[in-house]
């Protein structure tokens, strides 16, 4: 019955994405929701330039449709699915705000990082109350081992960390076409196999849903990309793919599994601390992926090569907790 209702439910967010986009593309391109490509970025990005964004509705939507939809007709929705929604929309609702200023009001640079900061703090701390109400284990545990750390009203903090953390890491990720879809989709993927292991079927039901919501996008998304995600989708599934980890007790896996997002983020970082400290750069552009752009490597290999890595980090993470 669970393999019938996860198949039903990764084909009907695919479909409810597949259908959508042709809708919802031109939509945009009338009201004239085109992407601004930063004049600092790769040159070659810039014919990227009028690509309509703000395509995360689509995912959003198809998310929210299919994993009430679903959930609904397998059991009743639990907390965890309202938890799972609530986080997925908030970050939404910010991701959907700075496009917003960019594209509508034509400031690049979006929401500045306190009010962004600020939102994704406020929905952390309604999260982690209903999360405490909610007798969830406010223990963190390690892969592998039989290690955990019972963090108390400390986890309040490290929740906001990780959920902040994840949510501008796959941020950080979304600059190529498709390299988030693809990246995601595995991801989410790995952590729905997880969900299922333990008899979490709701989380596993939710992380099915955005997988398939992220192939669908996938057919519009990758190169050469008809749409962009923008924040509103990148910022709601780091968000999400974080409260998954949480749920299921398997936040520092997170690190495995989203090993991409989590690399991708350790480029930035390096690249800054070493510009402000030597003046000078260990890449020739952060993050990590315009690096391998300006090398020399074609977008599309560059896509492909970190859905393979994202993949390996996948299994390594699912070997991790089943089998170890």
């Amino acid at each position: 019955m669970l393999q019938q209702v996860l198949l039903f439910t990764i084909v009907m967010s695919f479909l409810v994405t597949v259908l959508l986009s042709p809708l919802f593309i031109p939509f945009l391109r009338r009201l004239k929701f085109g992407q601004s490509i930063r004049e600092e970025g790769p040159q070659s990005h810039q014919k990227k330039t009028g690509t309509p964004t703000m395509g995360g509705i689509m995912i959003l939507l198809s998310v929210i449709v299919t994993t009430l939809v679903m959930t609904g007709k397998y059991t009743e929705p639990s907390v965890e699915v309202y938890l799972l929604l609530f986080v997925t929309v908030g970050f939404g609702l910010l991701g959907f705000l700075d496009d917003f200023i960019k594209v509508v009001l034509k400031r690049n640079l979006g929401l500045t990082s306190k009010q962004k900061l600020a939102g994704q703090i406020i929905i952390s701390i309604i999260f982690f109350i209903v999360f405490q109400q909610s007798d969830f284990s406010t223990a963190v545990g390690f892969p592998g081992t039989d290690w955990e750390i019972e963090l108390g009203y400390f986890y309040v903090l490290f929740l906001i960390f990780w959920l902040v953390g994840f949510s501008n890491a796959v941020n950080l990720t979304d600059g190529l076409d498709g390299l988030v879809s693809g990246t995601g989709a595995i991801a989410f993927g790995a952590f729905a196999v997880l969900a299922w292991n333990v008899s979490m079927y709701e989380v596993s039901i939710f992380s099915v849903a955005v997988v398939g919501a992220l192939l669908g996008f996938l057919v519009f998304n990758a190169h050469p990309a008809k749409v962009f995600m923008g924040d509103t989708g990148s910022l709601a599934l780091g968000g999400a793919i974080a409260t998954v980890a949480i749920l299921l007790k398997l936040e520092i896996l997170l690190i495995i599994i989203g090993g991409v997002f989590v690399i991708e983020t350790l480029s930035v970082i390096i690249q800054v601390i070493s510009f402000k400290t030597t003046g000078k750069r260990v890449f020739k552009m952060s993050p990590l992926h315009h690096h391998y752009e300006l090398v020399g490597w074609s977008e599309w290999r560059v896509v492909v090569t970190f859905w393979t890595i994202g993949f390996i980090f996948a299994i390594l993470g699912i070997y991790l907790e089943v089998w170890i």
